[in-house]
């Protein structure tokens, strides 16, 4: 008896089954069971289907497709047969599959040419055309536009006729020529609108707002985006909506809006993964490659143009390939690897010569010019850079003709002819007008300063700079992550430089020490003082529900890093011989790990990472200073201006600004230092039997430094109380231990640390929080055997201490028991990466606490000591910004901390320690307890290697 057949679902329903389908079999089966569905009517509604299904997700369009198509052949009409391979064509299309749709429109064009049907063809064709575009193939894609306006007009089809005017929009502004493509669009969007579609009315107002972007008119680009992302809806057409919200992420970004572009640049790319939207997945790459570049995330930036040029690669999509190598190159040059860019450049614009692109080329020719001007070959630079000015004043692209001009004038005040230079930098400014484009602002700004320094006209000069100092401080307080900010200012502080200069110069305004105080308050460590300021912590650490996936892969790949940190510990503590193999494969694996973290933890939205929101004001002014600083104490803050160190000495009453000596000549004297200091590395016996002659020549040092540094100031240091806030290399200088020719300068002050000004007044204004008992945690392992002695002696020196050892003195156990502490001391072995000091860290328990941790802990203690391998040491990066241990843990809460600069004795350490201890017992401040300790161990150890790195940072004497 035969089977009945199933009765037809509702044609909605019968879709999305079709959909979910992926293999010609189960398809089969599908239409065996729904024989009523092989009719003609029902295949054109499934070819019909498919573009918008490709609107929502691309595998469901091409299934679809795939379903039209073995029905097309069931029924055997050509017609049918035609339609299906149009509709898989498009589906492959969206799904950035070109080569393949161009097949497929081939074959279909060859059967609606054989059937005579004029409006199918010119269907194909008009649809072919964006497929062509992304294959680079310009001149087939005019030629098809052109065949298929003649037959679309000759039926008097507009509606038709204005899908084909947005493609051929498309095609100029492929090639750069925008002018053109505006119109074409604008053409479109006007033809379509009496027809009230929505999808269609969004991809023409879509290629509309690319286009004003390009042209700068970024007011009117939000506006036309916000108007295409409304028409798609919440759900109708989710992937329309998708690549609004990417190129609203583009435009931010042009806007100087960094944090927010990239934020929803890491979203869109999550989202375009997966839904298989592989075009805008790569554009994604590509984008972030651009604001990396401009945020000086160069390594960063190298990567994502990498990867984004392996998608297109692998789209067959040569244009944005190069675009991505170009990038690429652009990274390599800002990692000062010139001849690589350069090379890179070559071949960049070989390919875009041959994808028929006006623009880039001209463009190669301008980066070309820049990594030429940075490396002092002004000839060639300034060749590559008159052709492209050239071309860019000719065309509508003001941005590139404005970094045009900045470079010409940037050339002429290099070689000595600031009339020239003026002249460029007014046309650069004349281009800028009325344009949202601050980063250019910003440029312009400052070389005219420049320019006006150059020839004497320093009122002038000052007023450039600080119009280029408020362009800078609006873009930097666009951004919210302190990463961010931090690359950002690398390159930009030559402008707080200039204007503390002109206030110390002849012509300095009224009140200039003041005023130029502020500015090397704006200068030095403002991520840190704002990051400190903060309110709200963050919540990245906790266990809340809702926690995003990102926050769970972020905990899940600190477990991975631990477990290797774990294993090369292993390998290095082996009783037999350790593998260098096994541990260089670890150590690899580890750093790969470490980089993946870096990049998940970027994506991370700052409403997630920062629930504070907005920054506190700073506390750089000298009035708040002032406020802050204790009446016996003075504040001296180092400075250096154009290769020149000077030092702000601050007091209750009074502030001096004093030029001291180049910097060139404390870095030479430092290296003789540090030379001297690792000699004790080379072990007991070599130490005893050059005791003197080492005690003597780091004497020397210390004297020949004290001279250059402190001898200029010491007359106006009546304070009773020293905080030292150091610049650049000189946070790696024990001041405290420089040598007058006879006594230490720790001999005559308590002397304490702080990265600013601003962060000393923060946690000098700290009250005590936490009345708990103190907390000593020790890690004894081979490499610091004598641990469990130290923190014995501290436990003896701090009564009723919580004292935990071992495996016991974990991460779990600091965050239980450290916010109740009022004083934590940490004894065990750290690591100091100066190639990424995010991951510097000390062992505790079974793993290792880094920076990042630290950022998710809180603590209320007065201090925090770490007794461990350097753990005092930073990287100084841009903006005077301190990466280490020392940030986390004020970030953490501590109102103190007691570090180290260089690797401690353990026997001398456990000593001083107990010391210390004891005086602060007694009632000494944490300064004042620091220097006994410091003259007690002297006794017995008088080499400074012994008594010298211990540096306190931050709250010093009672407020």
């Amino acid at each position: 008896m035969p089977r009945a057949e199933a009765k037809p679902a509702t044609p909605q329903r019968i879709l999305d089954q079709l959909a979910s389908l992926s293999d010609d079999a189960s398809r089969a089966r599908f239409f065996a069971r729904h024989r009523l569905l092989s009719t003609p009517d029902f295949a054109k509604q499934l070819s019909e289907a498919v573009v918008a299904q490709g609107r929502v997700e691309m595998q469901r369009a091409v299934n679809l497709a795939e379903a039209a198509l073995l029905l097309a052949r069931r029924i055997g009409r050509k017609d049918l047969l035609g339609l299906s391979l149009r509709s898989k064509g498009n589906a492959l299309s969206l799904a950035s599959r070109n080569q393949e749709a161009m097949d497929l429109y081939r074959q279909a064009l060859e059967i609606f040419e054989e059937l005579q049907d004029q409006q199918q063809i010119a269907r194909t064709l008009t649809n072919s055309v964006q497929a062509l575009i992304l294959l680079g193939e310009y001149d087939p894609a005019f030629a098809a536009a052109g065949r298929a306006r003649k037959i679309l007009t000759g039926l008097g089809e507009t509606r038709r006729l204005a899908r084909l005017e947005n493609n051929v929009g498309n095609i100029f502004h492929r090639q750069d020529r925008f002018q053109e493509a505006l119109a074409c669009y604008e053409r479109a969007y006007q033809q379509l609108l009496p027809y009230g579609d929505s999808e269609e009315l969004a991809a023409a107002l879509s290629n509309l707002a690319m286009c004003l972007i390009t042209l700068n008119q970024f007011a009117r680009a939000l506006a036309t985006y916000e108007q295409a992302r409304a028409l798609c809806g919440e759900d109708k057409m989710p992937l329309l909506r998708a690549q609004a919200d990417y190129n609203i992420a583009y435009l931010y970004y042009l806007r100087g809006e960094h944090s927010q572009a990239i934020e929803m640049l890491h979203a869109a790319r999550r989202r375009c993964q997966a839904s298989g939207d592989r075009y805008h997945f790569a554009l994604c790459h590509l984008d972030l490659a651009e604001i990396y570049l401009e945020l000086n995330l160069s390594g960063e930036a190298r990567d994502m143009a990498h990867e984004g040029q392996l998608q297109f690669q692998k789209l067959g999509m040569g244009y944005e390939e190069a675009k991505c190598q170009a990038y690429e190159a652009m990274a390599w040059s800002q990692l000062g690897k010139a001849v690589r860019a350069l090379d890179l450049f070559r071949e960049t614009r070989a390919k875009l010569v041959r994808e028929k692109n006006l623009v880039w080329p001209s463009l190669i020719d301008l980066y070309q010019a820049l990594v030429l001007f940075n490396e002092g070959r002004l000839f060639e630079s300034q060749r590559l850079c008159a052709q492209a000015v050239g071309f860019f004043d000719q065309s509508f692209l003001p941005g590139k003709a404005v970094l045009c001009h900045l470079l010409l004038a940037r050339l002429s005040l290099r070689q000595g002819n600031p009339a020239a230079a003026r002249k460029d930098c007014d046309l650069a400014l004349q281009r800028l007008a009325g344009s949202e484009a601050p980063v250019l602002h910003h440029q312009a700004r400052f070389l005219l300063g420049e320019i006006q320094g150059a020839c004497g006209d320093m009122a002038e000069a000052y007023e450039s700079y600080q119009q280029a100092r408020q362009s800078l401080e609006a873009l930097r307080s666009s951004l919210r992550s302190e990463e961010l900010k931090i690359s950002f200012m690398k390159d930009r502080l030559e402008v707080y430089e200039r204007l503390v200069e002109i206030c110390l110069g002849d012509l300095s305004p009224p009140d200039a020490a003041r005023e130029a105080f502020g500015y090397i308050e704006l200068a030095k460590s403002r991520s840190l003082a704002e990051l400190l300021m903060r309110e709200g912590r963050s919540t990245l650490a906790g266990e809340a529900a809702g926690q995003s996936g990102l926050v769970r892969r972020i905990r899940e790949m600190r477990e991975e890093l631990n477990w290797y940190y774990r294993r090369i510990e292993i390998e290095q503590l082996r009783a037999e011989q350790p593998s260098p193999e096994r541990i260089e494969n670890l150590q690899r694996e580890a750093l790969a790990h470490e980089n993946e973290l870096l990049r998940v933890l970027r994506e991370i939205p700052v409403v997630e990472a920062d629930p504070a929101g907005a920054e506190s004001p700073g506390v750089h002014s000298l009035e708040n200073v002032r406020a802050g600083l204790p009446e016996s104490a003075a504040l001296i803050e180092f400075f250096s201006l154009r290769g020149n160190f000077a030092a702000a000495i601050v007091t209750r009453e009074s502030l001096e600004i004093i030029p001291l000596t180049p910097v060139s000549r404390i870095a030479s004297l430092m290296r003789m230092l540090d030379f001297q200091i690792s000699k004790f590395r080379l072990g007991a016996d070599y130490v005893r039997s050059l005791e003197k002659s080492l005690h003597d020549a780091a004497r020397t040092h210390l004297f020949e430094l004290y001279g250059e540094l402190l001898a200029p100031l010491r007359e106006r240091l009546s304070a009773k109380h020293l905080v030292i806030v150091p610049h650049g290399i000189l946070h790696y200088l024990p001041f405290h231990a420089l040598f007058d020719g006879e006594r230490y300068l720790a001999d005559s002050f308590p002397i304490s640390y702080a990265p600013s000004a601003g962060v000393f007044v923060h946690c000098q204004r700290k009250t005590s929080a936490a009345s708990g008992p103190p907390l000593i945690l020790g890690v004894p392992d081979a490499r610091a055997p004598f641990i469990e002695d130290e923190v014995a002696s501290a436990a003896r020196a701090l009564p009723d201490s919580e004292l935990v050892l071992g495996a016991e003195a974990s991460e779990a156990a600091l965050r239980e028991r450290g916010p109740r502490s009022r004083l934590i001391h940490i004894s065990t072995h750290g690591v100091f990466r100066r190639d990424n000091p995010l991951f510097s860290g000390i062992r505790l328990g079974s793993a290792y606490l880094n920076l990042y941790d630290l950022y998710h802990l809180h603590f209320r203690a007065e201090l925090v000591a770490l007794s461990g391998c350097a753990t005092g040491m930073n990287v100084v990066a841009a903006g005077d910004e301190l990466l280490g241990l020392m940030r986390g843990l004020l970030h953490a809460g501590a109102h103190s901390l007691l570090l180290t600069l260089w690797n401690v004795h353990d026997r001398s350490t456990s000593d001083f320690m107990t010391s210390f201890y004891r005086h602060l017992q007694s009632g000494d401040s944490h300064a004042s307890a620091l220097q006994a300790a410091m003259q007690e161990l002297r006794a017995t150890y008088p080499h400074p290697y012994y008594w010298a790195p211990f540096v306190l940072i931050g709250k010093a004497f009672p407020f």
